[in-house]
């Protein structure tokens, strides 16, 4: 019933809280949470979540053969294996996340414009060398490889996306996007390609 609330600017912000004691812990998505505690000693992320959330791609309700397309190669991930590499890869247990991989030369059947909040690493994050990389990049990789397109990604702020997308400036958006009912109304979300959800941070 005490409880006090602070608020910070980023949530590695939140996170540099808890581990110099100005803050007992820290709520946020699991996975990002997760991905600061393999990089920073003495934290830990508790393992009873607050809530649990799924997270998808979304896309502009008249592109269905769109949300086809990214359900396939989430399904095409998951049973050829390379979903569980790709976990090892951007989720390690402790460390950075790995590298980018490299991809095989683009398609020439146009441009798929994804646009992305490259602050939600380790679903969408600025490498060393300012390349937007991350979890969802390389899904989204995939999707324009299957379609033959060249992938162009467009970085904004996470409020921007779902406008952006409405508005028909990008394709399609993803950066760690929960799937809610009133997003849903707005856009056409693709099925579930990672659960997660809040959880608390805290100093081990």
């Amino acid at each position: 019933p005490n409880a006090r609330f602070k608020y910070f600017n980023s949530v590695l912000d939140a996170a540099l809280a808890v581990r110099t004691g100005k803050a007992d812990a820290a709520a946020y998505d699991e996975p990002i949470l997760k991905n600061i505690a393999a990089r920073n000693q003495g934290l830990k992320v508790l393992p009873e979540m607050i809530t649990r959330d799924a997270y998808g791609f979304a896309v502009r309700p008249d592109s269905p053969e769109l949300k086809k397309t990214i359900d396939l190669i989430i399904s095409e991930l998951k049973k050829s294996g390379e979903y569980e590499a790709m976990m090892q890869r951007w989720f390690p247990k402790t460390g950075d996340p790995a590298p980018m991989p490299s991809f095989p030369p683009e398609g020439d059947k146009g441009v798929l414009t994804f646009g992305t909040a490259a602050v939600t690493e380790p679903f969408s994050f600025m490498d060393s060398s300012r390349n937007i990389v991350g979890f969802d990049i390389e899904i989204a990789h995939y999707v324009a490889r299957k379609l033959g397109m060249k992938l162009e990604v467009v970085n904004m702020d996470f409020g921007a996306m779902i406008p952006a997308l409405s508005a028909g400036k990008v394709d399609m958006i993803g950066a760690c996007i929960t799937i809610t009912e009133e997003r849903a109304k707005k856009v056409l979300f693709s099925e579930p390609y990672y659960n997660g959800g809040i959880a608390a941070l805290v100093k081990e």
